[in-house]
């Protein structure tokens, strides 16, 4: 066989394939993901991010919770479930609130800089 040619893969070995991941697994590392970054996974997103049914979903989401890998919290608002990384609730809401806080500040001090400009002007 001339050096530069490599030899025909085989077909029927799929050990070398990595296995896909199971809709539960995608999910777990999907919140996980979020919440390593400071972030709240909403329930009703799942359905269509994962494109499975919500009926699925919270089958999913229920054994995950079980499991304890997960806990949830309810939006004050909306009452819409949020799951997070066990352990991670407190850290998170404290995360989202420094969030809301700030995005009001910047919202104010632009305000006072746009009545300002219209004053001078």
């Amino acid at each position: 066989m001339p050096e530069n040619k490599r030899p025909f893969k085989k077909f029927g070995d799929r050990s070398s394939r990595p296995k896909t991941q199971t809709d539960e697994d995608k999910i777990r590392d999907f919140v996980l993901r979020n919440s390593k970054n400071g972030y709240y996974t909403k329930v009703s997103t799942l359905s269509y991010k994962f494109e499975i049914p919500i009926e699925k979903v919270w089958e999913i989401v229920g054994g995950l919770l079980i499991d304890g890998s997960l806990e949830s919290v309810h939006d004050e608002f909306t009452g819409e479930m949020k799951l997070c990384e066990a352990g991670k609730t407190y850290l998170i809401m404290n995360l989202e609130h420094q969030r809301k806080k700030q995005k009001s500040q910047e919202f104010r001090r632009n305000k006072t800089q746009k009545t300002k400009k219209n004053k001078d002007a």
